[in-house]
């Protein structure tokens, strides 16, 4: 059956609806030889978007987020002298934590430099930044503003640099997320994923992510609040390769119905505090409250990637309710980014000696 995908008209208009067919597709790693060349690709790679990734890239990077989660001794000296720095324009809580003790409990050092204060590339330029950086250090994380800034210092540098949040793309995040939803659901081939609220940088790696995990995501925004052209046919295009679905949409019950995982984000974001006046009465009707989650389905979780404005676009009850995961989210962080490490300035190979008690084979670096 032909996947469906709902596109925002780029003209401006109403809703547009496009067809695409999906090619015959086999998700997940399906053997060593493929995990370890997926690994050799990614080694010495930027993560500046989830559109980076191939579908077997996804698949590895998610394969060692598992193991790293399920077998952590195996990777204790694996970074063993790595240096990471830390340069964020943002503040921060989950993600420079789980960074730093990503690295810490992989035998590398983690080094932070708070630019919160000024904008990074105004002492000196970025170029120049980069080359300093990668005499020094191993990998580079950049948590900005402008996307650009992420982009400008991976094209300069010969470390590699990791996306830690843009005004454009959150892709820790939503592997993180999706790591989770794993853990939930064995698998997101087929899952029924909804997004409800901001078409944000948040929404944007989401849908890339669930594009290439070949899941059916729903997107609802109020008007005026899609999310990106680009970004939309980018993830129409990762559909068609594996067989997932895109759908845009204004109606949150609409979205909702049916689905196995509700996802929300604040409407306001760092540097748009100058908005939540204004935003406040548009996007009140795309709250998640304990009536929008009664239309998905039975066991459907709910997810938000944190800080969270409780009683704004999401109430105390559902985020502390039993269908909440936002916790096991956060700590997915951890695993995730603990897998881009290993991957990118590492390099990770899958063995199959000391299988685990389920017979699954067992990844560890190279």
């Amino acid at each position: 059956m032909d996947s469906k995908t709902v596109v925002m008209n780029p003209k401006g208009g109403d809703v547009a609806e496009m067809s695409a067919t999906p090619k015959p597709s086999v998700l997940g790693i399906q053997s060593d030889s493929a995990f370890n060349e997926a690994a050799k690709r990614l080694k010495g790679r930027d993560l500046c978007s989830i559109a980076d990734l191939t579908v077997q890239e996804m698949a590895a990077i998610m394969e060692l987020a598992h193991a790293v989660k399920e077998h952590p001794e195996d990777f204790r000296h694996a970074l063993d002298a790595k240096q990471m720095v830390l340069i964020f324009e943002k503040a921060s809580l989950r993600t420079r934590l789980t960074f730093e003790t990503a690295i810490n409990t992989s035998g590398g050092n983690a080094i932070f430099i708070d630019q919160t204060q000024s904008v990074l590339g105004e002492r000196e330029s970025l170029p120049d930044v980069a080359r300093n950086l990668e005499r020094w250090v191993n990998v580079i994380v950049l948590r900005t503003y402008a996307h650009d800034t992420v982009t400008e210092i991976a094209a300069v540098s010969r470390v590699p640099v990791i996306n830690a949040l843009s005004d454009l793309e959150h892709p820790c995040q939503a592997l993180a997320d999706f790591f989770t939803l794993e853990e939930r659901f064995g698998s997101c081939e087929g899952l029924k994923f909804t997004y409800v609220g901001d078409g944000n940088n948040v929404c944007h790696s989401l849908m890339l992510t669930a594009a290439l995990l070949g899941a059916h995501c729903t997107i609802a925004t109020p008007k005026g609040y899609e999310p990106k052209l680009d970004i939309i046919h980018k993830a129409i295009e990762l559909c068609e390769e594996t067989g997932g679905s895109l759908q845009l949409m204004h109606d949150p019950v609409k979205a909702v119905t049916g689905a196995d995982a509700v996802y929300t984000d604040v409407s306001i974001s760092m540097g748009q505090e100058h908005e939540a006046t204004k935003r406040a009465p548009i996007f009140r009707p795309y709250q998640v409250n304990e009536d929008l989650m009664a239309h998905a389905a039975p066991h459907a979780v709910f997810m938000h990637c944190l800080p969270a404005h409780r009683g704004e676009e999401v109430t105390d009850e559902v985020m502390d309710g039993e269908q909440s995961i936002i916790f096991d989210q956060a700590e997915g962080r951890l695993h995730a980014q603990k897998s881009l490490l290993l991957m990118l300035p590492g390099g990770a190979k899958r063995i199959p000696r000391n299988r685990g008690a389920n017979g699954k084979k067992r990844t560890t670096l190279a």
